[in-house]
């Protein structure tokens, strides 16, 4: 009788996710870093939230998030929960529960991880660090500048090459009102003009009546470039509540153009995210090596009302991880320190070796204390990891060049 074994999944990580090494975890931890010493310095005060959130967090009603790209479990007592898929959402959680006393406008930042079950993958990563900012309580054109600008200063300070890309969600939400559709399709017409998938938003547009709304949902992937982008977008359409919205990405294109970013700075009225909440200015970054946005974010002026705390809200989230990449194939991550120093102990010094060690660091030299039984030992480990002396901590103390 044949016995039957189980396959065993104990040597590999699950799909989508990886173990970091070395110099990717220097590489995260310094984009980190860097980031969080940008929103620091703008008055932003780090907050975390729990990996697990009950699921209602996350409804797909107010996240956008569909129920089968979240991770999910079930807690003691049968509840539903999920591992966080989103930022925005527990932070909007925390502020109307631990912060709903704290004066406006609140000024948060996080990094921490967000788990999403990408079907298919496509290249994406299922657990993703990410770092981003939340202004809570404030609404308008200097709120919105100030988190567009924050988000212009953390991507130029860890690339040059980066572009900022800006639309408004209601654009396309005016314009699909229009459309004799369902709620499904015009779902369906939104993600294949966020990935512009010309041929599949064609093949729908071409089953309805071609009506101006029909004809400016069809150009929408093409409404990308500069200000002559609106003037284009103007002529096609004469919907009130659209126009409006093109007027405010004017004259918000307006004022970061004064921050001398040329083409980096692109009006894309195709930017027509997933996530439900945002309701106003929506805003990507872009750098050379990364085939998707590195920085999404936008205004969710209605997300916290379904938290008991109606309040305007503007933020958004950077991709540590995909930033963190290319940065390190760039060579832009400054190389780890490695020990110069092996210190090593005859029998009956090992305290005064591991003193001694601890006297380098000190004097900010890095050492590392050896663990070998014999000095032959040692040495050969010393070469081989590139040592350049190793100490011998003894009746008297001696080194020799590796």
């Amino acid at each position: 009788m044949r016995k039957k074994f189980m396959k065993n999944y104990s040597k590999i990580t699950p799909e989508g996710t990886k173990d970091l090494l070395f110099e990717e975890c220097l590489a995260n931890r310094t984009v980190s870093g860097i980031l969080g010493k940008v929103f620091s310095h703008r008055g932003f005060h780090e907050v975390l939230t729990p990996c697990v959130e009950f699921y209602d967090v996350f409804s797909e009603e107010l996240s956008g998030i569909p129920m089968e790209n979240m991770y999910k479990m079930s807690d003691s007592k049968g509840r539903l929960m999920v591992m966080r898929p989103d930022s925005t959402l527990p932070i909007a959680r925390m502020v109307s529960t631990r912060l709903k006393n704290m004066p406006h406008p609140i000024r948060l930042y996080y990094n921490q991880r967000v788990y999403r079950n990408n079907l298919g993958l496509t290249g994406r990563s299922n657990e993703v660090m990410e770092t981003g900012v939340e202004l809570i309580g404030a609404k308008g054109k200097r709120a919105d500048l100030e988190v567009i600008t924050t988000a212009i200063e953390a991507l130029s300070r860890c690339v040059p090459d980066f572009r900022i890309e800006i639309g408004h969600a209601e654009f396309f939400k005016a314009l699909a009102k229009k459309l004799p559709v369902s709620d499904e399709a015009r779902e369906e017409i939104r993600f294949f003009i966020e990935s512009k998938n010309y041929s599949a938003l064609n093949s729908i547009l071409d089953d309805l009546e071609q009506t101006q709304y029909v004809n400016i949902i069809r150009k929408l992937p093409a409404l990308f470039g500069g200000i002559d982008v609106l003037d284009e977008a103007y002529g096609l359409c004469d919907d009130k509540e659209a126009l409006a919205t093109l007027e405010y990405v004017r004259e918000i294109y307006n004022d970061l153009s004064l921050y001398n970013l040329g083409d980096r700075l692109i009006i894309d009225l195709g930017l027509v995210q997933r996530n439900d909440y945002y309701s106003n200015i929506v805003f990507s970054g872009y750098v050379m090596g990364s085939g998707e946005p590195v920085l999404i974010g936008g205004r969710y002026d209605n997300l916290l009302d379904s938290f008991d705390l109606p309040s305007p809200a503007i933020g958004f989230g950077i991709n540590v991880d995909a930033l963190a990449r290319v940065m390190l194939k760039r060579g832009n991550i400054p190389a780890s320190n490695s020990p110069d120093i092996l210190v090593h102990s005859e029998k009956g010094y090992e305290v005064e070796a591991i003193k001694y060690t601890s006297n380098l660091s000190q004097a900010h030299i890095l050492g590392e204390n050896s663990v070998f039984e014999t000095e032959e030992q040692a040495l050969e480990y010393a070469r081989a990891r590139g040592f350049k002396k190793l100490v011998i901590v003894g009746e008297e103390i001696r080194s020799i060049n590796v």
